[in-house]
């Protein structure tokens, strides 16, 4: 009898700023805008991600308030503060039953041993439903909260990086899953020999191990990566299993796909191990006219100095107030800050002849990632035309304001992508692994992957 083969299925993130990824989402009358204070507005969010039978929920993150620019400016900004990644998506964890969740935690500003002991103990709170978005850190202002006057080159970044990742991988095998027999009568709580001493000593760090939480129920979390330099590039293709990316056409997403598909063979990995997930920024309505007023409205939200001040942080370039609205966008050097982001920009902005006014407005709300204008069916369409021919494995949907661009996803794309065939209608498994169709890894101190892990 002839074996079917399982239709590939598309996968989704929830990716959720504060009160919602544009710029003034949180001006929109329906918006949620007690952004960092409100646990209610969290919850709601992340069940009605579960509830469109979303794969995770994905916050970003960044340590540091703005504090370049006018106060006038700065004081009309929405995502001033926010709920440390951690802390809120442990609260959240037992209010949901399949949901994953991802956190942003930078490799730049942070010690390996803490980030691996957080992320294992919130796989566990979880049932095994935790990855980890490694990031460098891209904003320049995060390096005066943690004692330095500077930041790091961005080669250096990733160096610290890479090494970073190893310690964090190596500290996750600790522990085999059969390690604790917790034997009340014999007296014997865990066996010596299914401990790993790490005992790393690099260049960066010097860290000992064991990690004291118990090995992760999905082997261990999942590791989400964004970069688009040549650096990025081979760090997805050496650790990644999500990659995060920026396209703003099809042709760039597929340019990318291909090529990090290309690299994996180098480091020993099969395009089964990863998922490429750029970013969708959808604006859905019953008709294309109501679709487009959705849009405009929100634009019309956006007052000039945000405009441009979200643009300096996007590209990491400053002063920028001083170039004509109407004028063309002019060369820029490379900055230290979010290097590929500033290049994907400026290529839009040439490629469409923008003016500098035009790509602040581009940038006000999708910040570099693709924008879908319309129907459920149009929306969908374009979707399934990046998965279908070669851009990607699945979108991270960027909601414009919460909570009501997600519930539009959800109750008028989910279903069209479900009928299409394009899409679970009911979670696979109990873990994120599960859901993402990603195998169980192997303990690097046993031959054989371990019991239950993916086929």
């Amino acid at each position: 009898m002839a074996t079917q083969t399982k239709q590939r299925m598309m996968h989704l993130g929830a990716f959720v700023h504060e009160t919602g990824q544009h710029v003034a989402a949180w001006r929109h009358p329906e918006a949620h805008y007690h952004a960092g204070t409100s646990f209610a507005d969290m919850v709601e969010t992340a069940q009605l991600a579960e509830q469109g039978k979303f794969d995770f929920l994905f916050l970003a993150d960044t340590a540091a308030v703005n504090l370049q620019g006018s106060a006038d400016v700065r004081g009309r900004m929405g995502k001033v503060v926010k709920f440390e990644p951690m802390t809120i998506l442990s609260a959240l964890a037992p209010l949901t039953k399949h949901l994953g969740f991802v956190a942003t935690s930078t490799t730049t500003f942070n010690e390996p041993y803490t980030l691996a002991r957080q992320f294992a103990s919130l796989d566990q709170i979880s049932g095994g439903r935790s990855a980890w978005n490694l990031v460098t850190s891209n904003n320049e202002q995060d390096a005066l909260n943690y004692s330095r006057t500077e930041h790091m080159s961005h080669a250096d970044r990733y160096e610290r990086a890479i090494e970073f990742a190893e310690v964090v991988l190596g500290l996750w095998d600790s522990w085999d899953e059969d390690a604790f027999i917790r034997d009340k009568e014999s007296g014997v709580f865990y066996d010596t020999e299914k401990m790993h001493v790490l005992d790393h000593k690099g260049k960066h760090f010097q860290v000992r191990g064991p990690l004291n939480v118990a090995c992760s129920p999905q082997g261990r979390p999942v590791l989400v990566q964004a970069g688009a330099s040549g650096t990025g590039r081979d760090v997805a293709a050496r650790l990644a299993e999500i990659v995060f990316t920026a396209a703003t056409t099809f042709e760039q997403a597929k340019e990318f796909y291909t090529d990090v598909m290309a690299r994996l063979p180098r480091f020993g990995r099969t395009q089964d191990e990863v998922k490429v997930m750029p970013g969708f920024y959808p604006v859905v309505a019953a008709t294309q006219s109501e679709a487009q007023e959705k849009y405009d409205y929100l634009q019309s939200l956006i007052q000039k100095p945000v405009g441009i001040s979200i643009l300096e942080h996007t590209i990491g370039v400053h002063h920028l107030d001083k170039l004509p609205l109407d004028g063309p966008v002019p060369e820029m050097p490379d900055t230290n800050g979010p290097l590929s982001r500033q290049r994907l920009l400026l290529e839009q902005a040439k490629r469409d002849k923008l003016t500098f006014w035009e790509l602040c407005l581009a940038n006000a709300g999708p910040r570099g990632h693709a924008l879908s204008i319309g129907t459920p069916t149009q929306v969908a369409d374009e979707m399934e035309h990046w998965f279908k021919d070669g851009a990607c494995d699945g979108f991270n949907v960027m909601p414009a304001f919460q909570p009501g661009s997600l519930k539009d996803f959800v109750d008028t794309v989910i279903p069209e992508l479900q009928r299409r065939g394009l899409f679970r209608t009911e979670y696979e498994g109990t873990t994120l692994r599960e859901n993402l169709g990603l195998p169980k890894p192997v303990n690097r101190h046993h031959p054989k992957p371990m019991a239950g892990a993916a086929e």
